[in-house]
């Protein structure tokens, strides 16, 4: 079952934001919360960057397990509306960063508005 599949790869794209972020941004938050965490993030910028590309992480994974239920319970027209989404917000990422990895949101997202207009499932 593709929506399915592709339900469960939204899912895993946000664990791999969050892991990626820590892991590309490890120093910036080490120094984030030697500081004391609290109000941190907002100087240098790079923590800034650090703090919302990993908050981007738990958003992907509420967005894929809402797709996961929503395949369980056959809601399609649910999955249409997460496609559509993702749709806009990666055209808009893929406007500003066109070398970003914003593609793979892209066609997930295709993906997913084909399921909710029943063109595979």
């Amino acid at each position: 079952m593709m929506s399915k599949a592709v339900a469960w790869a939204l899912f895993i794209l946000g664990l791999v934001h969050i892991v990626f972020g820590v892991l590309r941004f490890q120093a910036p938050l080490l120094d984030a919360v030697a500081a004391g965490f609290v109000g941190q993030f907002n100087d240098p910028p790079v923590r800034r960057t650090a703090f919302w590309f990993i908050m981007c992480g738990p958003l992907l994974m509420v967005a894929g397990h809402l797709a996961i239920r929503s395949v369980a319970a056959g809601d399609f027209a649910a999955l249409k509306i997460i496609g559509i989404y993702g749709l806009v917000a990666s055209v808009v990422g893929i406007a500003a960063f066109p070398m970003s990895p914003l593609w793979l949101l892209f066609g997930l997202s295709l993906f997913l508005i084909g399921a909710g207009y029943n063109w595979f499932r």
